[in-house]
């Protein structure tokens, strides 16, 4: 018997969510803020349940957070629809935007003239066929491990607990200015002790 067949699977396949509101584990964010250096604060345009801006605050920032649609975040800042607006909250962009949609997210983000730094959650599997990088300021590819398990939304606020990703995810660091070549870096969830 192989390793395959003697190992059980622990990965979820959940129904589409109609909005693509997918949740990123808690870590995802809170590692990234200790990793990346933000002035003053960040702007969540699609914050979902606010986790994000939620990591961003406990980390000395302010976290803005608004979304096409109220999705009950206690400092949900207002209903915007990002790419229909120009009047921007922050110099920082950091979110896990539709992945449908994410390259006209970072795309519209990036084309602000204020935009300081744009950090978004990213499918790695897409990563190959993103054309719409070339060009782009993109500084970092931070390989997030282990693997996240990010959910629709409705699956959390029906109380399941999410684990077993099928997904790998990047965060993609773009910053004003940068020339040259993007760095690959891993954002590991667990730290060891002889890096902390």
């Amino acid at each position: 018997m192989s390793i395959a067949e003697s190992t059980p699977i622990n990965a979820h396949a959940w129904e589409r969510e109609v909005d693509e509101h997918y949740v990123e584990p808690h870590w995802c964010s809170e590692r990234l803020f200790a990793e990346e250096k933000f002035i003053s604060g960040i702007w969540d345009p699609c914050c979902g349940f606010g986790r994000i801006p939620d990591a961003a605050v406990k980390t000395g920032l302010y976290g803005i957070g608004t979304d096409i649609k109220d999705r009950g975040y206690r400092e949900f800042a207002g209903v915007i629809d990002f790419l229909k607006t120009d009047r921007f909250r922050s110099h920082n962009i950091v979110c896990n935007p539709p992945f449908n949609i994410a390259p006209n997210f970072a795309l519209h983000a990036l084309s602000h003239p204020g935009t300081e730094k744009v950090a978004m959650i990213f499918p790695t599997a897409r990563l190959n066929a993103a054309h719409w990088l070339k060009g782009t300021p993109l500084a970092r590819v931070w390989l997030m491990t282990p693997r996240p398990s990010m959910p629709p939304g409705h699956t959390i606020t029906a109380g399941e607990k999410p684990g077993g990703g099928k997904m790998d995810f990047c965060w993609l660091v773009w910053t004003k200015g940068r020339i040259g070549p993007a760095d690959l870096r891993w954002l590991r969830r667990d730290v060891p002790e002889s890096l902390t």
